[in-house]
């Protein structure tokens, strides 16, 4: 085991002994984790979530169309090509994968690995399925119909369905997706602690930047993470705080048309390999998410002691509980603005804010706590109901 999961320290059972009774490396299992192409926070969770299950003494598997990073205890296996979108052919690659590995739980993270392992598992080996963000959200009226008869249809292959904040299992049970169904918080990623107010000054020192007002916003330039917004809203932010800057941390297919659309006092940066200087040179971090499950990069920010501005969306709700910043509604261009430039010009407040929010996810979203309990539920997911129709 290693040494840095403190696996039989007493302070852990309560997250455990909740679930099942048994501490989860008590017997040890063989458990494979599927992930699909082009979910990069999801490969995040996983590659942590595999780890430190290996470390506590299970067989780790991982099928994966990006196979790099997972560690070193774990086996990873190939699954397909990210152009490879052929039903058939997905569902084939990973029976094949299951065949070799024979694990006595399978773990489906997303929509993509949900849909296609659950047609090709169809409820023969203990499946569980984390959504990590319900699809049926970012979908049209008419296409999200369909889409939650699937997820009714395929609650019968599946033992148990975990979401990642409240908001998420309350969406999960207004769609009446009838599946036993727990709850275990993202996490914070690995490498996230408290920034203080001097750790800013040697961050943005190490970036070139100045002593202006600034607000950072991290992610995929996709349509889900909404930039749009922040992009509409920001002169209305700038006639509140001439001097504020805003830096855009992330690389997407949406980079072009928003970096020539963008307001004066936009920086874009693309992709960086550790965006941990951006949020500790930070006043506020923006998150103008359309739809998410619960933020990763909302954890890091609140781990780093940043005030947060996001959307409501699920897991927003972290951020209105621990008071660590403000939760406005999706689209509103006049209220992301007001909270955005409140901020920008009150940095005491600010780390106020950011105190709290590193207090409240050192609490809640710790990563020994919360992989411990999702090990938990996996261990005994053969006991979550079996599902109903087979076939």
């Amino acid at each position: 085991m290693g040494s840095e999961v403190p696996f039989d320290a007493p302070e852990v059972e309560r997250y455990w002994q909740t679930v099942s009774g048994l501490h989860p490396f008590a017997v040890r299992r063989r458990v494979l984790h599927v992930v699909g192409d082009g979910q990069e926070g999801i490969a995040r969770y996983v590659k942590d979530a595999s780890t430190f299950q290996s470390q506590g003494g299970w067989d780790v598997h991982v099928a994966a169309v990006e196979t790099e990073g997972f560690g070193e205890r774990c086996q990873v296996h190939h699954w397909g090509d990210a152009a490879d979108g052929a039903l058939v052919g997905r569902t084939k690659g990973l029976q094949h994968i299951v065949e070799a590995v024979e694990p006595e739980v399978v773990v489906l993270h997303g929509s993509k690995s949900g849909r296609l392992g659950r047609l090709t598992l169809r409820g023969r080996i203990p499946t569980v399925y984390i959504p990590h963000v319900w699809s049926f959200l970012s979908l049209s009226p008419a296409m999200a119909v369909g889409a939650v008869r699937w997820e009714r249809r395929a609650a019968r292959w599946t033992n148990l369905i975990v979401a990642v904040s409240e908001a998420q299992v309350s969406a999960t049970v207004r769609r009446e997706i009838h599946a036993p169904l727990a709850m275990v918080h993202n996490p914070v990623p690995v490498g996230w602690s408290l920034a203080d107010d001097g750790e800013r000054a040697a961050a943005r020192l190490r970036l070139g930047l100045g002593p202006e007002p600034l607000a950072v916003s991290v992610g995929r330039l996709t349509r889900q993470k909404g930039h749009d917004q922040l992009l509409s809203a920001w002169p209305t932010i700038r006639a509140e705080v001439p001097t504020a800057q805003l830096v855009v941390v992330g690389d997407g297919p949406l980079r072009r048309p928003l970096a020539a659309s963008a307001p004066s006092g936009v920086s874009f940066v693309g992709a960086v390999a550790d965006p941990r200087d951006w949020v500790a040179a930070a006043d506020v971090i923006v998150l103008p998410s359309r739809w998410e499950g619960m933020s990763l990069a909302m954890l890091e920010a609140m781990a780093a002691g940043r005030s947060v501005v996001i959307n409501a969306v699920a897991g927003s709700e972290v951020v209105a509980k621990a008071e660590a910043g403000a939760v406005v509604p999706v689209g509103n261009a006049s209220e992301l603005a007001g909270a955005v430039a409140a901020r920008l010009a009150d940095r005491r407040g600010n780390d106020r804010e950011g105190s709290r929010g590193a207090a409240y996810v050192a609490k809640y979203n710790d990563r020994v706590g919360c992989f411990l309990r999702l090990s938990a539920y996996l261990s005994r997911a053969h006991v979550f109901g079996t599902p109903a129709v087979r076939g």
